[in-house]
C-alpha cells in the first residue's frame, strides 16, 4: 500500500479509510502505512492530522496510539495541533500501565517537542518518572536515558 500511495497521492484518501477497517490487523497495517509515507512526503499527511486526532485519538488499539505519535515527530504541526498532540502523548504517559511501544514512541516524541521549546523539561521529567515504574525494561531504560539528557 505504500508503494501505491508514494506513487498515486489520491491513494491516501483509500489509505485512510482503511484505519477504520473491523479488522484489527488491516488498521495496524494501515496506519503502519501512513506513517510510512509520513516519513517520505510529510506534507502529504499534514492535511490529515485534525482527522487523525478527531478519528482516531480514542483507540484503545496500542499499534494505532504508536503510530500517532511517530507520526506527530514527522509532520509539521500548527500551533494548535501541537497542542492537541501534546496533551494526548502526555495522556499516554500519564500511567506507567501503557503499552510499551506508546510509552517509548510517545517519550521519544515529547523528547522532540521539548527540544524545539513546545514543552517544559519539568513536564517531561515528571512524566518519565512515571515511566520508570513501567513493567518493561525497555521503557525504563528510555525514560532513564531521557532524564539524563535532560538533566
Amino acid at each position: 500500500m505504500v508503494d501505491l500511495v508514494l506513487r498515486d497521492k489520491h491513494r491516501l484518501e483509500e489509505l485512510y479509510k482503511c484505519l477504520f477497517n473491523e479488522d484489527a490487523w488491516i488498521r495496524m497495517r494501515a496506519i503502519d502505512s501512513v506513517e510510512k509515507i509520513a516519513r517520505v512526503h510529510p506534507d502529504w499527511i499534514e492535511p490529515y492530522i485534525d482527522r487523525i486526532a478527531k478519528d482516531l485519538a480514542s483507540s484503545d488499539q496500542p499499534s494505532i496510539q504508536w503510530h500517532i505519535a511517530e507520526i506527530y515527530r514527522e509532520v509539521t504541526l500548527t500551533v494548535s495541533q501541537k497542542k492537541v498532540a501534546i496533551g494526548w502523548l502526555k495522556e499516554r504517559l500519564a500511567s506507567h500501565q501503557v503499552d510499551w511501544i506508546v510509552a517509548t514512541n510517545s517519550m521519544k516524541t515529547l523528547a522532540q517537542f521539548v527540544r524545539d521549546g513546545s514543552v517544559s523539561k519539568s513536564e517531561l521529567r515528571r512524566l518519565l518518572e512515571i515511566q520508570c515504574r513501567h513493567k518493561s525494561n525497555a521503557v525504563v531504560k528510555r525514560a532513564t536515558k531521557l532524564l539524563v539528557e535532560l538533566s
